[in-house]
């Protein structure tokens, strides 16, 4: 039956109350134990099966059991706390003020596909969106002045449960967003605020919600509203549903749309952030407002934007990346190369890494790469993956120059420790463990005065209690499935709190390899009932989904499932469904070991690691993504080395017999040497190193500090540079860049003269002089630099260094450079020249895509 009106009803609370509707509203209260705690103190079981939902909870209530809190004097203490904490959160967020303390313009606009903020919203797939919650709330917590756009997906991604036989299968509840912590966004009059934008043939329109993430806004676009068709209606239905073109709809929503969105609210970003490139459709909806609405040209209006547009890469593969074929392309937003004046060849060049291939797909990533002045991969290695995937782009510019950085991913701490471990850290570190930079030694080396018995027996609580919550889990999920007593009984009897328990919990992707710890069945399963001593057990907890289309990864989940079934172990290997925050959350708490098996380099950075050692858990890996540049030694152990081989059977068995070789004569044993009042002292030693060395590199805090001191500040103040005088400095650069390219290919380098034998010694000075014409360029536009380095045995320079040369005379056209170099080692070394463009408002010399060499 069709509503003829519909009613908004919001939960009635009793006014002494009222502020649980103001924390409930806020998700700060993820992150703050007070406030968690006091919501569970309502009704526990409603808190659980609310998936920690305290909008929904609240109205979930009973009348009567409202009235009670509202009486009981301890709870309102206990409220009470939580409001002032809450208060006291928004008021004093002052890392931003100490090192940005004459702003004035910034604002950072950050998109993303998914974001993983709490479990009750669904509207997350894994890393990338846990990812991307964590950096809006560190950046909350560092006073950013962060605003966050993505989509509300209405379905979510999916809800796993496994068959009879082990096979997943996907489910899509439907999510109520009037009983999530959201707000509808309204206009002044009362309205819905709304946004349409351009598909083929039609207008589509999105409301807008926020979240509210501390200090941090998080809009996220609906499309489920009339007056869209049912077709339309369903963009925002699921996150990665659907096929190729449904992928770009939702992505000209989420970029179109999302830079609409902020208009409407009246937002004006001085910094666009792309986290990977779903979003780069924003690049053109941000240079046709500087096209139509400021008068520029076309390449104005690109300088503009590229100077203040940030992009971060995930991926580290090229077929991860999002491609369109061009007729889709154009298709969909082609009238944007009418807006631009540009021919369709010269349009669809801005997404192709390529130009020169005119059958090319349009690529979201070479448009965000073409488009960005700050690039970087999210850790050390997945810098050089991309430095190397993308050198193409950079014709001529050696790989290591290619501008390409990394800022390596964290997590949020207090998002991901376990209460009890808070409170420790609380204790022996201080309040602010959570913020405090690697540099800060003194709060760090505290860690090491934590008594070692204390820790040992905090971390064996956490370990039961998350066994109590497997068990839980597994009791619900064999519930639903309809399964017998029998079976339910087990499960509520699985794991012992009292083994050496090995976490492993990650989308099952195969490249990730859940299944390589049974390449050899008898040997771990040897290991698994102690090679005949059960005081030497172990015990594994795996948890992850493929994607609904990734049928090889669906079947890991039911090879692992079945082993265990037909070895009789399912006791000991507990594959927990549904992969969700909560779940990870509660497993790099409470195992003993995180195991993660990508083949390298696979993996760009990997964040269940860094929170396990959060924890204190040391972690068991690959040398891949961050677990690359950790302290692998101190902080846990190293499965194989850093060899890549190009057949993979001979691979997986080398670093499957590795990991084995480790279980058995190095983890086992120290996990189970026990000093006479129980404690493995070698063990809590590794445990301490873990959260000494990893916790104040690996998280959120310095990875936010890290992106405004490198990336969003400087772009925030090329955007007021450039903004100046109506664009005044936008069009001299822009001008400047097409009287570069005009000339650019003119340039001769006429003589390099280099007075030096053949053989000189170590610290000896070479000198050198060049003589260049310039081709209608003046020596203020370019930069010559001798290019220096060894020699390899393909005869290249490798790891070169650039010394500058300085301009010394000029006649006419013609310009002396000289410069001097000297080598540092023995052996074959080289030495070349070249030409790069230099301009003060530039973002890199690299910016233009310009060098020229000596031949």
């Amino acid at each position: 039956m069709q509503p003829i009106r519909t009613f908004s009803v919001s939960p009635s609370l009793p006014l002494q109350l009222e502020p649980l509707r103001e924390l409930a509203y806020n998700l700060h209260w993820d992150w703050n134990v007070e406030a968690k705690e006091l919501f569970s103190r309502l009704d526990r079981d409603l808190w659980l099966a609310s998936r920690q939902n305290p909008v929904y909870m609240l109205g979930q209530l009973s009348q009567t059991r409202l009235q009670e809190m509202a009486a009981d004097d301890s709870f309102l203490a206990h409220m009470k706390r939580a409001v002032e904490q809450l208060h006291d959160y928004l008021e004093s967020r002052t890392w931003y003020k100490k090192h940005r303390p004459n702003p004035n313009h910034d604002c950072i606009a950050y998109f993303c596909a998914e974001y993983g903020l709490t479990q009750c919203l669904p509207i997350y797939s894994g890393g990338l969106g846990v990812l991307a919650g964590d950096h809006l709330k560190s950046a909350s917590d560092l006073g950013l002045p962060l605003v966050a756009v993505g989509l509300l997906y209405q379905e979510g991604y999916f809800s796993q449960h496994l068959n009879v036989d082990g096979m997943q299968q996907e489910r899509y509840p439907i999510s109520d967003f009037y009983n999530l912590p959201l707000h509808l966004v309204r206009q002044d009059d009362g309205s819905e605020a709304r946004i349409s934008v351009e598909y083929p043939g039609r207008m589509v329109y999105a409301r807008i919600w926020r979240a509210q993430v501390g200090t941090v806004p998080l809009y996220l676009l609906d499309t489920n509203i009339e007056p869209n068709n049912r077709q339309d209606q369903d963009i925002t239905d699921r996150l990665y549903g659907g096929d190729l073109e449904l992928r770009i709809q939702q992505e000209i929503m989420l970029g179109i749309g999302g830079v609409r969105a902020l208009e409407t609210l009246g937002i004006k970003p001085s910094v666009y952030h792309l986290n990977e490139g779903h979003s780069a459709f924003l690049i053109l909806e941000r240079m046709r407002h500087l096209i139509q609405r400021e008068g520029l040209s076309f390449p104005v209006a690109r300088q503009v934007a590229l100077a203040t547009q940030i992009f971060t890469t995930h991926t580290p593969v090229s077929a991860g990346f999002d491609l369109f074929p061009p007729d889709m392309a154009m298709r969909y937003i082609g009238h944007y190369a009418a807006a631009y004046n540009l021919p369709e060849k010269e349009f669809l060049s801005l997404g192709r890494e390529n130009t020169g291939d005119l059958n090319s797909a349009f690529s979201m990533a070479a448009l965000a790469l073409k488009n960005s002045s700050f690039i970087n991969g999210v850790s050390r290695l997945h810098g050089e993956v991309s430095r190397q995937m993308f050198q193409g782009m950079w014709p001529g510019l050696p790989v290591d120059e290619v501008p390409i950085t990394s800022v390596t991913n964290g997590v949020h701490a207090r998002s991901v420790v376990a209460k009890s471990t808070q409170e420790l850290y609380d204790r022996y570190l201080g309040s602010s463990w959570d913020e405090a930079p690697p540099d800060h030694h003194t709060l760090w080396s505290k860690v090491a005065a934590i008594p070692d018995d204390e820790l040992w027996r905090n971390h064996e609580r956490v370990r039961s209690e998350m066994v109590l919550a497997v068990r839980e889990q597994m009791v619900k999920h064999l519930k639903e499935r309809d399964a017998g007593p029998a079976e339910v009984y087990e499960a509520s009897q699985i794991l012992d709190p009292n083994v050496l328990t090995i976490g492993f919990a990650r989308r099952f992707a195969t490249y990730k390899r859940a299944n390589l710890f049974l390449r050899d069945t008898a040997r771990i399963k040897r290991i698994i009932t102690g090679n005949g001593n059960p005081d030497r057990r172990v015990q594994f907890v795996i948890s992850g989904k493929a994607h609904p289309k990734d049928e090889p990864g669906k079947g890991l989940i039911r090879e692992i499932i079945q082993y265990t079934r037909r070895e009789g172990i399912s006791s000991q290997v507990v594959f927990v469904p549904n992969y969700d925050i909560y779940i990870a959350r509660m497993l790099v708490a409470g195992c003993d070991v995180w195991l993660n098996t990508p083949r390298r380099p696979r993996e760009a950075s990997g964040t269940s690691g860094m929170k396990a050692a959060m924890n204190g858990l040391p972690n068991l890996s690959i040398l891949d993504g961050w677990w690359d540049e950790a302290d692998y030694i101190k902080t846990g152990w190293a499965i194989g080395s850093r060899q890549y081989f190009h057949d993979h059977e001979v691979q997986d068995t080398m670093e499957a017999n590795a990991l084995y070789e480790c279980l058995e004569h190095e983890i086992i044993p120290m996990f189970y040497d026990r000093n006479p009042n129980g404690v493995p002292l070698r063990w809590v030693e590794k445990m301490k190193h873990a959260i000494s060395l990893n916790c104040p590199r690996f998280n959120t805090a310095r990875m936010l500090s890290d992106y405004a001191l490198r990336a969003y500040f400087p772009a925030s103040d090329r955007a007021a540079a450039m903004s100046q005088d109506h664009y005044q400095v936008a069009r001299s650069l822009a001008e400047w860049k097409s009287n570069l390219m005009e000339h650019w290919y003119d340039i001769k380098i006429l003589e390099i003269d280099i007075p030096a034998p053949d053989n000189i010694a170590v610290g000896q000075p070479v000198p050198v002089t060049a003589k260049l014409h310039l081709a209608n360029l003046h020596p203020t536009d370019i930069q010559v630099q001798l290019y220096q380095g060894a020699i390899d045995d393909k005869g290249q320079i490798i790891n070169g260094a650039a010394v500058p040369m300085q301009h010394q005379s000029s006649e006419g056209q013609t310009c002396t450079y000289i410069g001097e170099v000297t080598y540092n080692q023995s052996g074959l070394q080289g030495l070349c020249l070249r030409v790069l463009p230099q301009h003060p408002h530039l973002s890199s010399p690299y910016e233009p895509g310009l060098i020229l060499w000596a031949k």
